[in-house]
């Protein structure tokens, strides 16, 4: 392109085109070109060329390689080579959006097309959108569903299609697992609930009381089975027959009730907390804060959600530590895997999150912009959780 004006619209800024012609010039990622070779590519003289890749380079998009060669900072954009299809768990629960915000912005950084569905939380609903994702021909399915029971219908239709695909959370027949290692997270947070219990309790309690979600099935159980065989491993006397098992439905407002009803019962004595994510502990919490008894209960959640981490900073709260999984890192790793199986390179049939317990003392540290977010972001608690 000579030097001479070309700006036949007014609102043009010269400067800038020329910028690109010059950026336009490196044709293959990488390349490296003298000054001279983008003076011939691009066809303006050379002090023009040499001030605008000083003014380039100074703005970290062209990047000088010894003392007289260039090449682009600039990453190319990538083609839409394929399309995935996303079913999230529900809207309504803060850990799911956390998801979905970083799915869709990896997603959006590999120029990747993504088709989001929600599965509302319903079993009806996740055979419905697995259904339209067969007929929408995605090329890798990411599936956030919540019952065990249904996995199996929802697997065999992407099997028989031939669309792989990655289970978030709840394993599915035949797709590859990606979510915490709920045994060895429920052993994390049962082994500092013992050592807890032991400085503040001297060791004693009533009960344990585990508030499950059974429609996920055994594998998410075994979140809250691990937690009390790492409680055991600090305490070996607890008394099996005041560990409870019950069904929060991985709920808030279930969870309550359900701790409501055990107060009402056996009273009031010390009693450990523990759900199968943030949202049922805080409410099985809340059922002793109610009844005046507050001091006597301590709680571990699960996710390190929105909604836990709000609980960690209110004082004196009665919620010792939640289990961080990170659901808002989940994007990209998710989006890498799903490059990895469609260039079918091989994958481990399970990719583990790496936990981290968050306490009071810590979530500024991991979390340091949540007091950023919104008041409704973080009172979000009435409409549930997930596993």
């Amino acid at each position: 392109m000579p030097d001479g004006p070309r700006n036949k619209n007014g609102y043009l800024v010269e400067a800038v085109l020329r910028a690109c012609d010059l950026l336009e010039a490196f044709q293959v990622p990488g390349e490296p070109l003298r000054l001279r070779e983008l003076v011939a590519r691009t066809g303006m003289n050379k002090t023009t060329a040499y001030r605008l890749l000083m003014t380039l380079e100074e703005r970290g998009l062209v990047e000088r390689i010894g003392a007289h060669k260039y090449r682009s900072a600039i990453r190319p954009l990538k083609k839409h080579e394929y399309r995935l299809g996303y079913c999230a768990l529900s809207s309504d629960f803060s850990y799911s959006r956390d998801i979905t915000e970083g799915l869709v912005r990896a997603a959006a950084d590999e120029r990747i097309d993504l088709l989001t569905l929600d599965n509302a939380f319903s079993a009806k609903q996740a055979i419905r959108n697995a259904e339209m994702l067969v007929r929408e021909k995605v090329d890798l399915v990411l599936e956030h569903q919540g019952d065990e029971h249904v996995s199996a219908v929802v697997s065999s239709k992407f099997l028989e299609a031939g669309i792989p695909m990655i289970a978030i959370h709840v394993p599915h027949p035949g797709a590859t697992y990606f979510g915490p290692d709920n045994y060895n997270s429920g052993l994390m947070g049962g082994r500092y609930l013992g050592r807890w219990v032991k400085q503040n309790w001297n060791g004693q309690m009533d009960y344990v009381i585990l508030l499950e979600l059974t429609r996920a099935g055994l594998f998410a159980r075994s979140r809250l089975s691990g937690t009390v065989v790492g409680l055991k491993e600090i305490l070996p006397d607890v008394d099996d027959a005041r560990v409870l098992f019950v069904n929060g439905q991985g709920q808030y407002g279930p969870s309550l009730e359900l701790v409501r009803k055990h107060v009402r019962r056996r009273g009031t004595g010390r009693t450990l907390i523990c759900g199968i994510n943030d949202p049922s502990t805080i409410g099985g919490l809340r059922a002793f804060e109610e009844a005046g008894a507050g001091a006597n209960c301590a709680g571990l959640g699960h996710g390190a959600s929105i909604e836990a981490r709000a609980e960690l900073r209110r004082p004196r709260t009665r919620l010792i530590a939640s289990v961080g999984h990170f659901p808002e890192r989940y994007g990209e790793q998710l989006v890498q895997l799903a490059l990895q199986i469609l260039a079918k390179k091989a994958v481990a049939p399970a990719t583990f999150t790496k936990p981290k317990l968050i306490v009071p003392a810590n979530v500024d540290h991991y979390y340091p912009t949540d007091p950023l977010r919104t008041q409704a972001d973080m009172t979000t608690l009435l409409l549930g959780g997930t596993a």
